[in-house]
């Protein structure tokens, strides 16, 4: 029987998102939304773009606000909505700089317990001007075992589909949102900054697909000014500041968050775009990136690396990996040495490490691209991992190789694979007795979306790691647009008693596709 996880709590989470809610409409601009900061009206301090909160653990998180003008950050937390008792965490002043965002570090908060927050931006020259407070909720990571779910997918506002009005917007998020998980995986692809949104699309049948437009995504993005712009233009959609009122976030980062298929070094020929330097573009993206999520950087070795683990109590670690920052060129893959892969030597060590010392029940490798799907770039090179050829592993296969082949003879149990980017969503069990390269013990990838973007037709499977789908669910024709049985998320739930990890595959109006029980404490399953 399904549980009915955090159900008691529900209805205080929606309740304390009243102030979080007041613009109404589902896809209703922030009242300040076409104004720059500069050109506000004088008073107190707004915060129009709603809050979030990331990478929660059992004593931590990050929680993120915009200000419309300079203000001082200060986040109020209480373990009840009524806010009669209050803890204060005075935040950064925010300006210019980070384009008038702040995070918050909240450090030894309670384990496994609700947290109710409030953000108020004060007047930095008097500050007893404080705005209007916008509220949120998140529950950090248990102690001790206790039922988990979360929701995973990616691919937002892409193929130029942006928020429409008229069908209430990114109407996603508010199914994942009734769920009440206890965070979002978001899987890459956060915004499409080489996809302008144009105010109009004629589709097929004649119709007219409306979107919400601003200036920032009428082209290309190539300045920081742009980046921002485009990460900033899903906080125009009021599903997703509810969603994101609600719940915390685990955020990693693909291609299209540059441009589609990048990688380090190239130059890019798309007559788009003036400044052709990827490593230049990427690094403007990466800064608004960080600036418009609550996900934090800072790591032990200063490298400012988005790649991370996020342990969630002793049931579930989930590794966030990045695909993208390391990887080698785009090419045929047929090479038969490649150290540098898709991960980079830095981050397959990391990987390696951080798997064998895990203690958790299950491990939840969150990878932007899929392993065994054959994701073209151009007519002869590969943009993920597998490349068509059946045989033995080559090219970014022989990472992954050595990667699986690490956890089955450390005895690694637990592993799972989640991931998007192929705009469908689909099930594969990956078993060397049906593979080329054998050195492994069986697993299973799920993969999920889009969440608002083009969907695409299911692509080929390579047989280097013997994968078998028992579930797709994909369009027959490229690029169909939202509301038309093109956009999908993943929920994973973890029974606490009997540890079982069950996955349900959905689609945007939350009907369960596919459903899959795996059993703990197995090296493959």
């Amino acid at each position: 029987m399904e549980k009915a996880h955090g159900t008691g709590q529900a209805l205080g989470r929606r309740a304390v998102l009243r102030s979080s809610l007041a613009v109404a409409g589902a896809a209703a601009l922030p009242p300040l939304a076409a104004a720059a900061p500069a050109q506000a009206l004088s008073g107190r301090p707004s915060a129009d773009w709603g809050v979030q909160a990331g990478d929660v653990t059992t004593s931590s998180g990050l929680v993120w606000v915009r200000s419309d003008r300079r203000a001082r950050m200060v986040v109020e937390t209480s373990a009840t909505e009524s806010f009669r008792t209050v803890h204060r965490w005075t935040g950064p002043l925010v300006g210019p700089e980070t384009d008038f965002t702040g995070r918050t570090a909240l450090r030894g908060l309670p384990p496994g317990e609700e947290i109710h927050y409030r953000v108020l931006l004060a007047d930095p020259d008097d500050p007893r001007r404080t705005g209007r407070p916008v509220y949120g909720t998140f529950r950090t990571a248990p102690a001790l075992r206790k039922d988990v779910r979360f929701v995973w997918s990616g691919d937002l506002a892409g193929q130029g589909w942006g928020i429409n009005p008229d069908r209430g917007g990114y109407r996603i998020f508010e199914q994942m949102r009734r769920l009440d998980p206890d965070f979002f995986l978001c899987s890459g692809d956060n915004i499409y900054a080489d996809n302008p949104i144009a105010p109009s699309v004629v589709l097929p049948d004649g119709s007219t697909w409306r979107n919400v437009t601003t200036e920032e995504k009428s082209k290309v993005a190539e300045t920081l000014a742009e980046f921002r712009g485009a990460f900033r233009y899903n906080l125009l959609d009021a599903n997703l500041r509810r969603f994101n009122a609600q719940v915390p976030a685990i955020v990693q980062w693909d291609d299209h968050e540059v441009h589609n298929n990048w990688y380090p070094g190239q130059i890019l020929d798309d007559a788009r775009y003036a400044e052709k330097r990827v490593d230049v573009l990427s690094a403007r993206s990466l800064r608004a990136f960080t600036e418009y999520f609550p996900v934090s950087t800072h790591r032990p070795d200063a490298d400012g690396r988005v790649y991370r683990v996020l342990r969630h109590g002793p049931l579930l670690d989930v590794f966030v990996l990045d695909m993208r920052t390391y990887r080698n060129a785009n090419s045929p893959g047929r090479q038969p040495d490649d150290t540098q892969g898709i991960l980079g030597a830095r981050q397959l060590r990391w990987l390696k490490r951080q798997l064998s010392r895990s203690r958790a029940v299950w491990k939840v490798i969150a990878a932007d691209m899929p392993l065994g799907l054959v994701v073209t770039d151009g007519p002869v090179n590969f943009e993920a991992v597998a490349q068509g050829d059946p045989g033995a592993p080559l090219g970014r296969e022989l990472q992954i190789a050595e990667l699986l082949r690490h956890i089955k003879h450390r005895r690694i149990t637990g592993t799972v694979w989640l991931t998007a980017d192929v705009h469908y969503t689909s099930a594969q069990h990956y078993d060397p007795a049906r593979a080329a390269f054998k050195d492994f013990a069986p697993f299973w990838e799920f993969v999920s979306g889009p969440l608002n973007a083009g969907g695409f037709p299911a692509v080929k499977l390579d047989g280097t790691f013997g994968p078998e789908q028992p579930f797709v669910r994909a369009p027959a024709t490229a690029n169909v647009p939202p509301g038309q049985g093109s956009q999908f998320f993943g929920e994973v739930a973890i029974d606490a008693e009997g540890g079982e990890l069950t996955v349900r595959l959905r689609d945007e109006d939350g009907a369960t596709l596919f459903t899959k029980v795996l059993q703990p404490g197995r090296v493959g399953q």
